[in-house]
């Protein structure tokens, strides 16, 4: 009667070794289909892609205002990105959300106009706001703490720049500036000639091939007008399609772009910005992948970074894992090894039982 159930219980043990056996080799295996744009030949690394505030410097001052700007340049960045509208007025001004709930008190201002387009309000009534006192009560980063007294008082009296304003930094600076720009709704003055009015202002403040001009609108009358500014795409398209809008800059997200459509479009001249990246380890990546520049919240972070975080040649990588799986054998070998000899050192589990059975104890048993 023991021989079947010896025999069964053999056979699940060799099945589950098995099963444990495959299992590690795909492990094993693993590495060999893993691709890092980090692992490249030595001497083929890029230059580290510059860095462009995404509002500004987010973590160290209200979005989309003058001190957030003023926080970028003193960091290191090459460039500004923001978003602009059209007050109902005609003054192009900054604001990223349709409306102005969540960046000013509005609420407190004008408290029954609170749910309106931003466009819908007169650059004299966006003068009325606060732009800053937001930031130091969310505290959206966890950064609001580490401003000294100084910072947070700059920051508590922030109003709603103008582009103009904005310019006028970037233009001091020499900074690139790259924003996109939201037509007005239906039944505003200027939703027809918003991009000529943005225009005009760009043209009186700031050189325009400092212009990274994103707004797709009218793309060929624009660049009829302003040949200067450097057009760029927030779609990735083929070669042929972006040559004959003129594109010189591609603009997207870090999920969509790898390394090969990188490489194609730098070679024919387009060159690469990714958005938004503010890890260091992602800012890695872009490095190695060549982007040649990326769009942050962390520029005062990602400036201190002269080298990849991890960078190794191909040989480096397979040398690696070949020892990592060498150890790992070796010790998942060592611990079957110990096992096997401290079950061997142990009484014969049947005559264990056997003992059981016949103890004191026996008489209760059915």
């Amino acid at each position: 009667m023991q021989t079947p159930v010896s025999f069964s219980c053999l056979v699940r043990q060799v099945l589950v070794l098995a099963l444990y056996l495959s299992v590690l080799f795909s492990l094993y295996l693993v590495p060999l289909g893993m691709y890092s744009p980090c692992i490249k030949e030595a001497g083929t690394l890029g230059p580290a892609p510059t860095l462009i505030g995404h509002r500004g410097a987010p973590m160290l001052a209200p979005e989309n205002t003058l001190m957030s700007f003023e926080k970028a340049v003193e960091a290191g960045g090459e460039g500004l990105e923001t978003d602009v509208t059209i007050s109902y007025d005609g003054v192009p001004f900054l604001m990223h959300d349709f409306t102005l709930r969540r960046t000013t008190n509005v609420a407190k201002v004008f408290p029954n106009r609170t749910h309106l387009d931003a466009s819908m309000f007169t650059w004299a009534e966006l003068q009325q706001l606060n732009a800053g006192s937001w930031f130091l009560l969310r505290d959206p980063f966890g950064t609001a703490s580490s401003l000294s007294e100084v910072d947070r008082s700059q920051a508590q009296n922030q109003s709603v720049p103008s582009l103009a304003q904005f310019l006028e930094v970037a233009a001091a600076s020499g900074k690139l500036v790259l924003f996109d720009l939201r037509r007005p709704p239906y039944g505003h003055p200027y939703r027809r000639s918003y991009i000529n009015t943005t225009l005009q202002v760009i043209q009186a403040h700031i050189n325009s091939s400092k212009v990274l001009w994103l707004p797709s609108e009218d793309r060929e009358l624009v660049h009829g007008l302003d040949p200067e500014l450097q057009q760029t795409s927030g779609v990735k398209a083929s070669i042929q399609e972006l040559a004959e809008d003129h594109i010189t800059r591609l603009n997207l997200h870090y999920s969509t772009m790898s390394q090969q459509q990188i490489c194609k479009y730098q070679s024919v001249n387009i060159s690469t910005n990714l958005y938004v990246i503010s890890q260091p380890w992602l800012y890695t990546l872009a490095w190695c992948a060549g982007a040649q520049s990326v769009t942050t919240n962390s520029i005062h972070i990602l400036s201190s970074i002269n080298k990849p975080l991890f960078l190794m040649t191909p040989g480096e990588y397979t040398l690696m894992w070949i020892l990592t799986d060498f150890v790992s054998a070796f010790l998942i070998f060592a611990i079957f090894t110990f096992h096997w000899w401290r079950e061997r050192g142990l009484p014969f589990v049947s005559g264990s039982r056997q003992t059981h059975e016949n103890g004191p104890y026996s008489k209760f048993r059915t």
